[in-house]
């Protein structure tokens, strides 16, 4: 199948065409009770140019690289909306930061539809920050060329690891200057302005259901939850009590697959609001994301949770129990008895410690053959790095290439261990690796226990164990190259992110733990949720 431009492929538009949604002609940012959707156009820019492309993503949607400037990439800006094409801004709500936040919505995203790819499925393209809907509240829709590269590079990095996630297809610049208070301590700024195009089956989230039960909208909440159903879950029946059990069950392994990916990558998702959960399980939303470093439980890379550090690393897990409880609590009334809907949460729950602990085996090259000491194993491992503060890729990768000489035993164990912790430390007093060298030494001894060839599990461990992760320090030097006018930066880090477990030893150096100066800098360290 030949690859098309973008803007000659059909649309099919089922959210917009099955559900209820408002087409009105009020400008500006306002309530919209009784909807699942606003029908919106996308604001057109002065001279938007693309500056990135997925070219993984659009070979499988079918669609063509297109050329710097042109009908493809208006349409990618939101310049040009074709005769298929239906755009819309979902209507959603939420609890941010543990507080009910009533309406939120697209306020800076515009989908266009749904395209197939070229094995038939349905994908959603939506535009971020394409211009103002009805849910911007105060801001002007559209988002800087940082946040929106940050967005792209990480998630197409995600899928690269194998971590469920949203997809972009595209970062078109705009032309035009943004301004933003990065920090939020009144020093607002003008930036160049950015666009991604991000793709998914849906970017239904829980918070589409919670604004429909809070506002006892029953006939759109049954609605919605039978769309979801029929569309992106087919294989549960027909709509109906039952399958709304099962659906949120499913809902509740997906999620819990979805966490213990990032616990094991040392992803930081930094803004776990209910509005932020899609409903398939999968990450979304890139904002003040992070990745973890130093290996710190309490880490958190969003300036604004600061205060509570509700989204720091270790909090992610049961952050993800409580936001499940959210959706349960809205789905209830679609159900005789919400009290059917606890045992979704035991399943997460459980699928959270199975993949986790899975997940874990890999890293480490071992097969599940004792699975109350592995587990004891594993379980002690995260403690045993923080003390040290391990950065935690570095501490993967260089074990996985050790593997082969702890399995033969060479004798020299204490002054391999002595210098992996040197290397992968960003700081060690005195005793403080001491539970990680015994730790060592325990796993060494259950390494030696495993069957295959300590070839074979050298490539399975390097396998599992990246090399090259999008470090917050990487995303910030490619966007200041990018704002001033140099991609290369952005090339070479996709093309390591594409494949981030191989060597790629001419590009070395975006392998190597953060450096000191960006301990401290803005956006190389932390951001806000304006970032």
């Amino acid at each position: 199948m030949s690859a098309s431009s973008l803007e000659q492929i059909p649309f099919e538009n089922p959210f917009v065409d099955e559900l209820r949604g408002e087409d009105s002609a009020i400008q500006g940012s306002r309530q919209v009770p009784g909807y699942c959707y606003s029908r919106v156009q996308p604001t057109s820019v002065q001279a938007p140019r693309l500056l990135a492309w997925s070219e993984e993503l659009g070979e499988y949607l079918g669609i063509a690289k297109p050329a710097a400037q042109g009908p493809a990439v208006d349409a990618l800006a939101g310049n040009l909306v074709t005769a298929s094409m239906k755009p819309f801004a979902a209507r959603y709500g939420g609890h941010q930061f543990g507080n009910w936040a009533g309406q939120l919505g697209d306020g800076r995203a515009i989908s266009l539809g749904q395209v197939a790819a070229v094995d038939g499925t349905p994908w959603e393209i939506q535009l971020k920050g394409a211009g103002p809907t009805p849910y911007s509240r105060r801001a002007d829709g559209r988002a800087v060329l940082r946040s929106s590269l940050r967005e792209f590079l990480c998630s197409e990095a995600m899928h690269a690891l194998g971590v469920p996630t949203t997809r972009a297809l595209s970062l078109v610049g705009t032309g035009e200057a943004v301004v933003r208070d990065m920090f939020y301590n009144g020093n607002p700024q003008e930036e160049p302005g950015a666009i991604v195009a991000r793709v998914a089956p849906t970017f239904i989230r829980f918070g589409n259901f919670q604004i429909m039960a809070a506002h006892g909208e029953m006939d759109n909440l049954r609605a919605l939850a039978d769309y979801t159903l029929r569309h992106h879950y087919p294989e549960l029946g027909p709509p109906g009590p039952d399958a709304y059990v099962r659906w949120f069950e499913e809902v509740a392994r997906r999620t819990a697959v979805m966490v213990a990916h990032w616990m094991t990558v040392g992803f930081v998702h930094g803004v776990m609001n209910t509005d932020n959960m899609s409903i398939l399980g999968l990450t979304i939303d890139y904002g003040p994301y992070g990745w973890l470093e130093p290996y710190d439980p309490d880490w958190t890379p969003n300036t604004t949770d600061f205060g509570s550090r509700r989204y720091a690393f270790g909090q992610q897990p049961r952050v993800a129990l409580w936001n499940l409880m959210a959706l349960a609590q809205a789905l209830s009334p679609l159900l005789p008895d919400a009290q059917v809907l606890r045992g979704g949460l035991d399943i997460y729950a459980r699928t959270l410690a199975d993949t986790q602990h899975e997940l874990m085996l890999r890293k480490l090259g071992l097969t599940s053959q004792f699975p109350d000491e592995d587990r004891a194993l594993t379980g002690e491992l995260p403690q045993a790095l923080s003390k040290p503060e391990i950065d935690m890729t570095w501490f993967f990768r260089q074990l996985s290439h050790l593997a082969p000489a702890l399995i033969a035993g060479t004798g020299n164990e204490d002054a391999l261990f002595a210098e992996l912790i040197a290397k992968a430390a960003y700081s060690v007093a005195p005793d403080e690796d001491r539970n990680l060298l015994k730790w060592l030494h325990r796993y060494t001894a259950r390494l030696r226990q495993e069957p295959a060839e300590k070839e074979a599990i050298r490539a399975g461990m390097l396998a599992a164990n990246p090399k090259y992760v999008l470090r917050n320090y990487l995303a910030q030097q490619a966007a200041e190259a990018a704002e001033a006018g140099d991609l290369s930066v952005l090339e070479r880090l996709m093309h390591v992110l594409k494949t981030p477990f191989d060597e790629h030893s001419e590009y070395e150096a975006l392998a190597a733990k953060r450096p000191d100066w960006a301990r401290d800098k803005p956006g190389a360290a932390t951001l806000s949720c304006s970032s």
